[in-house]
């Protein structure tokens, strides 16, 4: 019988059909299943990853909150074009302790995964309050007054809480340090901040909107993006060979 002629066999025959897709289905469900029996961890450990500081939490909740994501990817794909436009591609750690990851599904701006240190402070302000004013031919909206709300952290507590029982490895010293953490950081010069280092690497601690006497939701987002990218070492994962 001829191959064409076997095949016909599930063309005519609605049950042997389904009986046939049911079993590509169960072959393909445990290839993909079993592995994560006895595979302790899918991703990859990067030496540097951290949880977000308080300050640095608040400021993506005001990230999500205002859509940043539906304009601006966090994922640079291993491409020449990307790595050479945006710097190192995306790591899977680095998203490890993002719920929900902000990967983005658009670019109507750029890709903002390696944003943190790109630009000044001053430059960030100016771009949430006036976008035209440092880059011309932007079609983002003004974002003017964060910097003209204060930023209620007050919960910020129950917020690390939470993301401890979603596995992020907050403990309970940091939990408990919370708000002050907040103020630590957004405060130029404050004699915590060493301290806040020990608990968060790399953690800048300055004020951030360009206005010491408040604390702001313009604080919490820009810290938040100047630490974006900024806490891998990418020259121990640097292989450009396996960049298309």
């Amino acid at each position: 019988m001829l191959l064409w002629q076997k095949h016909a066999v599930l063309e005519k025959n609605s049950i042997v059909l389904v009986i046939g897709i049911l079993l590509v289905i169960a072959i393909g469900g445990l290839v993909e299943i079993v592995p994560l029996f006895y595979l302790k961890n899918t991703i990859e450990k990067v030496e540097g990853i951290r949880p977000y500081t308080p300050l640095e939490l608040a400021g993506r909740n005001i990230y999500v909150r205002e859509g940043c994501y539906l304009c601006h990817s966090q994922m640079i794909r291993p491409l020449r074009d990307e790595v050479e436009r945006y710097g190192h591609y995306s790591l899977a750690a680095e998203s490890v302790y993002d719920h929900p990851f902000q990967w983005g599904s658009k670019r109507t701006g750029p890709d903002l995964a390696r944003i943190g240190g790109k630009y000044s402070d001053n430059w960030h302000r100016e771009h949430l309050n006036d976008p035209r004013s440092v880059v011309p031919g932007s079609v983002m909206p003004s974002y003017s007054w964060l910097a003209q709300t204060d930023l209620d952290y007050r919960h910020i507590a129950e917020d690390l809480k939470v993301q401890a029982l979603l596995g992020v490895p907050y403990s309970a010293d940091m939990i408990a340090r919370a708000v002050d953490d907040v103020v630590t950081q957004a405060t130029t010069d404050s004699p915590d901040a060493a301290d806040l280092a020990k608990r968060y690497p790399k953690a800048q601690a300055r004020d951030f909107d360009g206005n010491p006497g408040r604390i702001t939701e313009a604080d919490a987002l820009i810290a938040y993006l100047q630490m974006l990218g900024t806490e891998v070492d990418f020259k121990l994962y640097d292989d450009k060979a396996n960049i298309r």
